[in-house]
């Protein structure tokens, strides 16, 4: 009797609107290239340790279902934030997982996820080369974050960009209504630990009806409170309402983030990164004692990864395709490879899918360039914007039930394998 050909995908990290339409891409591939099982791994490879997971058949029953997935915000099956030790730190970590993917005759191990998920894959298929296993691992990139090295951009992050430049301009829109003989100062916190993607995307505010924000930080470039308040008091001088966006990474020259300078817990995740918040408020509160003046300050929080209400046909279309293409390489043979996605062209847009050695991506950071900031750091120029358009270019409509969207739901009674 032949060995069978099973695939097991998993997700890790944070969500985006469009981490399920990868999921969905695997799935719709997997299934078109004969495999006999794709199983789901739940909560990622912390949960695959727990022998937790499910036959995706189970679950997907049409191709309605796979419209409704690619539409589906948040992680299907569920993500973690689980750094697998070094091999030679604990071996039996990896003997239970391998004794759990040989029980199960996969063939392919497929991880969505950012820097850390391919921290994962770079890590197993190390142990498999070193031990003669021969399952394939690959990574597929996510993260609205877009700092993954290597491919020009990452899904996730076109859909994040289009509803943070949508909501800047609300925002911008909602404050110049209520500034009528008084000044008032909005500050918006946008995620971004250390790279600047995401807060350069309220730039995408600008155009024919509004201004875009006054002023931008980055986390790439220190920030001088003195030198922000020195800028802030010279806009009050002319015009009532300012609007500026802050990334939530923000740091001062000794290296301290912004946020520490208020009250901040000191939540530390498996990665040992310090959870951020509370930027915006800090900032909005020493302005309103240094400038007299109404300040608010408006985080955005999760909405920015979990509206798939405003996601981008190009970030969906783009996420299923590098689904389907980790599938094609592992089919082919490849093994400790994540797909990039190569920008063809600009004008018309295009973009193929490429593939790379994850030792070249797992835990390296893709910065926000010095050349795309103006002189002194407070905003992007017209290049970055320029990158960042066609990623959010198309609609890719809910499918509404009585006024409200629609998403595909685990069925936890049907399919689980323990």
């Amino acid at each position: 009797m032949a060995k069978k050909r099973n695939i097991i995908v998993g997700q890790s990290g944070g969500p985006t609107a469009v981490i399920n339409s990868s999921l969905a891409g695997v799935y719709k591939n997997a299934i078109e290239r004969g495999f006999d099982k794709v199983y789901g791994m739940l909560h990622g490879i912390q949960g695959l340790l727990d022998e937790q997971y499910i036959d995706l058949s189970t679950q997907i029953h049409s191709e309605l279902d796979i419209e409704l997935l690619k539409r589906t915000p948040s992680a299907f099956l569920g993500s973690c934030r689980y750094k697998l030790p070094e091999i030679h730190e604990d071996k039996a970590i990896y003997e239970k997982i391998f004794e759990i993917l040989n029980k199960l005759d996969i063939y392919a191990f497929i991880y969505i996820g950012g820097n850390d998920s391919m921290d994962t894959i770079k890590k197993l298929s190390d142990y498999a080369i070193l031990t003669g296993q021969t399952q394939k691992f690959l990574g597929v990139p996510k993260t609205i974050d877009n700092d993954l090295a290597l491919t020009d951009h990452t899904p996730g992050f076109g859909s994040a960009a289009k509803y943070i430049g949508a909501s800047t301009k609300e925002v911008i829109r909602d404050a110049l209504g209520l500034t009528y003989k008084k000044n008032m100062i909005t500050i918006m916190e946008i995620m971004g630990r250390n790279a600047g993607w995401l807060t350069g995307a309220t730039a995408l505010a600008k155009s024919e009806d509004c201004d875009g924000p006054d002023l931008i930080y980055l986390p790439e470039v220190p920030f001088d409170v003195e030198k922000f308040l020195a800028k802030v008091k010279d806009l009050l001088n002319k015009k009532a309402s300012i609007v500026i966006a802050v990334s939530e990474g923000i740091k001062l020259a000794d290296g301290r983030y912004v946020c520490e300078l208020g009250s901040v817990g000191d939540y530390v995740d498996a990665f040992g990164h310090k959870q951020l918040q509370g930027t915006a408020t800090y900032l909005a509160n020493f302005l309103a004692a240094e400038c007299g003046c109404k300040t608010r300050a408006v985080e955005l929080s999760t909405l920015q990864r979990s509206a798939s209400h405003m996601a981008s046909r190009v970030d969906i279309d783009e996420a299923f395709m590098v689904g389907g293409a980790a599938v094609k390489a592992a089919d082919e043979g490849d093994t400790g490879k994540m797909v990039v996605i190569d920008r063809v062209s600009d004008d018309p847009y295009m973009a193929a899918t490429g593939i790379y050695d994850v030792h070249r991506i797992a835990n390296e950071e893709k910065l926000v360039p010095r050349e795309w900031m103006n002189k002194d750091a407070t905003n992007v120029t017209k290049d970055f914007v320029d990158y960042i358009k066609p990623l959010i270019q198309g609609d890719y409509q809910p499918i509404m039930v009585n006024g409200m969207p629609r998403h595909l739901v685990l069925n936890m009674k049907k399919g689980r394998k323990k």
